[in-house]
């Protein structure tokens, strides 16, 4: 069978009818919940998430399980629809140029370290800034606190987990996978272990950055906000930065995405490196070194 004989079948023959009407509130109903701007071209990708949860519920129409949600305003298949439509790619030192900045912010505090990572997914990132940490301060246990969040239940549950498929590591060196990873045996062979150590640095929890509050302790040092102001349009991305000033250290640093510029979006903030920002009311000098660091012993 042909690409293009293949391609008409698949526009012909759906399992479910999914029409423009429909795509239409579900880019309405995933933009009140979570920001996320769903483009015309998205609709394929709808469709394939949300007919999982049609199968699921047992139901034959998208506008009979659309209906269903808008009846409640919360529960579990609120926060199913949610995770089908929440884009997750991740891994670890994914935009390495960002550690060594971290690593160089924070050596020479005397107080505990706090980091906020605003978008964990299944915890590579957050696991990524724990071991670039556990570097500066040359230890396991060092000063620092880590809250990672997600609004997608799932991969927050695979983070916390910090199980990994070894092929996730074949970028980091041998030293680093030996320092903080146990490696499976058995019935595990090929699969990872995030050490207990490691993973006691970093608390996950479920948030929503549309909320109107958020229940975190800061001020922090650092946040990572990485790869997901891109799915919100500019008045929901300027909402969240402005929200942001108060979470922060005079001092300190915000890393986005390689593909965001919050320059357009915010007065609040200047640009202080590749797609790391500070207050632009700040008035911290800083070193442009990128010394790497190591675990001793």
């Amino acid at each position: 069978m042909t690409k293009s004989i293949e391609r008409i079948k698949s526009e012909t023959e759906k399992e479910f009818i999914f029409n423009v009407k429909d795509f239409d509130r579900v880019r309405d109903l995933i933009y009140k919940k979570a920001g996320i701007s769903l483009a015309d071209s998205k609709q394929e990708m709808v469709y394939s998430r949300l007919a999982r949860r049609l199968r699921a519920t047992g139901l034959t129409s998208f506008s009979v399980y659309l209906d269903n949600l808008e009846k409640v305003s919360a529960g579990l298949e609120w926060e199913a629809f949610t995770n089908a439509l929440t884009t997750n790619l991740t891994s670890f030192f994914r935009e390495e140029h960002h550690f060594p900045i971290l690593a160089e912010h924070v050596k020479n505090r005397k107080d505990p370290i706090n980091v906020w990572c605003s978008a964990s997914s299944t915890g590579e990132e957050p696991y990524s800034i724990a071991m670039t940490l556990c570097e500066v301060f040359g230890t396991l246990k060092p000063p620092i606190h880590i809250i990672a969040t997600d609004i997608d239940t799932n991969v927050l549950a695979t983070a916390s987990k910090g199980v990994y498929n070894i092929d996730r590591l074949d970028k980091m060196s041998p030293d680093r996978i030996s320092r903080f990873f146990l490696r499976g045996k058995g019935d595990h062979e090929g699969m990872v272990r995030i050490r207990p150590e490691l993973r006691e640095l970093v608390a996950f929890k479920q948030l929503n950055l549309l909320d109107d509050s958020w229940s975190l302790n800061g001020p922090f040092d650092a946040i990572f906000c990485r790869n997901v102001m891109i799915y919100f349009d500019k008045l929901t991305q300027g909402s969240i930065l402005k929200k942001f000033l108060p979470l922060m250290k005079q001092d300190g640093l915000l890393f986005a995405g390689h593909s965001e510029n919050f320059l357009y979006v915010s007065e609040d903030f200047r640009l202080r490196g590749k797609t790391v920002y500070e207050l632009a009311g700040s008035h911290t000098k800083h070193s442009r070194s990128t010394s790497h660091y190591s675990i001793k012993g």
